[in-house]
Formats: structure tokens, sequence, C-alpha cells
């Protein structure tokens, strides 16, 4: 990552208790774990352009 951006998320607690406990099980950081799942969707999308 050249550069990096904060947000601020909502989640459901569900979905976030669950996000959490992946990455509990992966060793990694919840935001860790956010990023690895974005870019392995990215990857699996077909080539198109970024805005």
């Amino acid at each position: 990552m050249d550069e990096e951006k904060r947000i601020t998320l909502r989640l459901p607690a569900d979905l976030h208790e669950w996000l959490a406990g992946q990455a509990r099980s992966a060793r990694r950081s919840l935001n860790s774990e956010i990023v690895y799942r974005l870019e392995a969707e990215r990857a699996a999308m077909p080539d198109t352009e970024s805005p």
C-alpha cells in the first residue's frame, strides 16, 4: 500500500464478532482481516479500470 486512508466502518454486531473470530484464527488484527478479504475479493474480480 502506497498510501493509507482511515475510514469509520459500522458493522452489525454479529458480523463484527464473526470477523474478529476469523482474524483471531488467522492470527491477524481485525483491520488486517478486513483488508485481506477485500483484497482477495478484488483479485477475484475481472480486470476493470479502477476509479
